[in-house]
């Protein structure tokens, strides 16, 4: 029995009681004050029609004072019982007649999907991944406004407990490629309890905040335990590093020869402020700008005439030597890292991670956080001037936010942006729709907690493709085209229909890295096609 059935049998069992006594009450008073005996069920009658306000009593008027009394009070109970009802009986069914009917159980026909449970932003982000490989999933949601609002907004949801069996059967997690547990970290290790309970062979993955409960996810069955706020940090702590490097952190080979990668571009750097023309990155560097990430939006076509600011990430290719010359262009020049020069404000996870990889680097900085505690150099709050002036803010070159509030984090970067604004300004966010505003007040670089992680998850449990960062979305993949047998890159206008771009061929063995427009595509080739998600899935759509 739910809630609200055992609410309106406890209701209605009260109701009877107070009318019963009642009654009995009026039977009484009837006899001893106005000598006017009656049965009780004429009684009964009278305090049905008092309560339910459909009469005023057939016995009036009332002679003694104490009935008076007693049928004011009766009246003030009788509505007070009817104002009550309302909450308790009328509106949820009210609410239950006219809401969305939200399933509890999916359909005996879905097979090879990925049960989610439960619901956080986070999903969104795995749901995207899952939707652009047409990989079906479930969302087991035990909460029924939110449950609804899924189900509305087109998502494949059920209301159901995910720690129980019966609802982890109800999802068919028998027949399910894997099981995604993404909430609290002890509800976590109930579900992972529970979904082995129903099917032993279904991987399961299991989403901790705090590392350090790892083992316990991984003591309840868990085949993988994922730490997202670690993975965060690190990649916060490569931007900072990269610019000491001569080479790039990370990229994705294609053949011996060619690699795609991620080249931002620096404060300071000769690029900054330029036009893609007036750069000069193809005839200098002889590298391919696939697209670039600008202000946090992702162009496929890029134009001559688009601007490059600084803080724009461009998505290359080129051979590893091309690749070293357009990031001695993008550099603001040799930076020689002090005290002070690097500061990271936020000392949780994600901040203790950042300034661990930078003592692995060697690189000095300083501390800020709001709480007083070991590793901590400045005490204050960030969006405060006082306190970035005392951490040094004003010869910082790059300033890290691991602040787990997306607001002060905004707010933060509009005071570092005015107080610095040749600063670099790397920023983590929780929410995705975070980043363009982030962006906006004067972020150079923004990771979501909420992409990482989805991207992350979808990473292990879809196979079969090469992502270059799970932060930026984009994905290289080989697949063959028969529509566009026989025909040139340039004649079938690949990057205007799809903005997928074609970096490789392979051929017989042999990888063709040199790809033009006049660039013929044969029977059996292997297209290696970069783009974002999206853009690869249109890609398939046209040519696959």
């Amino acid at each position: 029995m739910n809630t609200w059935k055992r609410r309106v049998v406890g209701y209605a069992g009260f109701l009877v009681g107070v009318m019963f006594l009642t009654a009995l009450g009026y039977q009484w008073g009837m006899r001893a004050y106005e000598s006017d005996p009656v049965s009780f069920l004429h009684s009964l009658q009278v305090v049905v029609e008092m309560f339910t306000t459909t009469g005023f009593g057939g016995d009036s008027p009332w002679e003694s004072p104490q009935m008076n009394v007693f049928i004011i009070v009766m009246d003030l109970v009788g509505m007070a019982l009817l104002f009550g009802a309302l909450p308790v009986l009328a509106t949820p069914f009210l609410e239950d007649a006219f809401s969305t009917t939200i399933p509890t159980a999916v359909d005996e026909a879905l097979s090879d999907h990925v049960v989610i449970c439960t619901y956080t932003p986070r999903v969104d982000a795995l749901t995207a991944e899952l939707d652009s490989y047409d990989v079906p999933y479930v969302i087991v949601e035990p909460d029924r406004d939110t449950a609804s609002a899924l189900y509305e907004d087109g998502h494949r949801v059920i209301r159901a407990n995910p720690e129980s069996t019966e609802g982890l059967s109800n999802a068919r997690l028998s027949d399910a490629r894997a099981l995604v547990a993404d909430g609290d970290d002890q509800v976590d290790a109930s579900i992972v309890l529970a979904a082995k309970e129903v099917a032993e062979d279904v991987s399961v993955l299991s989403v901790v905040e705090e590392p350090d409960r790892s083992k316990y996810h991984r003591l309840a069955g868990a085949d993988q335990v994922l730490s997202p706020r670690s993975l965060l940090g690190e990649s916060l702590a490569a931007k900072v590093t990269a610019s000491l490097r001569a080479e790039i952190d990370e990229a994705i080979e294609i053949g011996e020869h060619l690699e795609l990668a991620e080249v931002p571009i620096h404060h300071g750097s000769r690029l900054a402020g330029n036009t893609l023309a007036e750069s000069g990155i193809r005839e200098k560097t002889g590298v391919n700008v696939i697209g670039a990430w600008i202000n946090g939006e992702f162009n496929a076509v890029l134009s001559p005439e688009e601007s490059l600011p600084a803080g724009t990430v461009l998505f290359v290719s080129g051979r590893p030597a091309q690749l070293d010359a357009l990031v001695s262009m993008t550099r603001a020049g040799i930076r020689h890292f002090g005290t002070g020069e690097t500061i990271v404000i936020g000392y949780g996870e994600v901040g203790r991670t950042v300034t661990a990889a930078l003592d692995d680097a060697g690189i000095s900085h300083t501390v800020v956080d709001l709480v007083e505690k070991g590793g901590v150099d400045v005490v204050g709050d960030a969006t405060e001037p006082e306190t970035l002036v005392e951490a040094g803010i004003e010869d910082a070159q790059t300033v890290v936010l691991a602040l787990s509030d997306d607001t002060t984090t905004e707010f933060a970067t509009l005071v570092i942006r005015d107080l610095v604004p040749q600063a670099e300004v790397v920023a983590r966010v929780n929410e995705s729709g975070s980043i363009p505003k982030t962006f906006r007040a004067g972020g150079d670089y923004v990771l979501s907690l909420a992409t990482v992680t989805g991207r992350m998850i979808a990473s292990r449990v879809l196979e079969g493709r090469d992502v270059l960062s799970l932060d930026q979305q984009v994905e290289v993949v080989r697949m063959e085209a028969p529509a566009i047998v026989g025909q040139a890159v340039g004649d079938a206008d690949v990057r205007a229909k799809t903005g997928a771009t074609i970096v490789a061929i392979e051929r017989n063995g042999d990888v063709v890295t040199d790809v033009g427009p006049q660039t013929e595509i044969f029977v059996d080739d292997s297209l290696v096609v970069a783009g974002t998600d999206e853009s690869v899935r249109e890609f398939e759509r046209y040519f696959g």
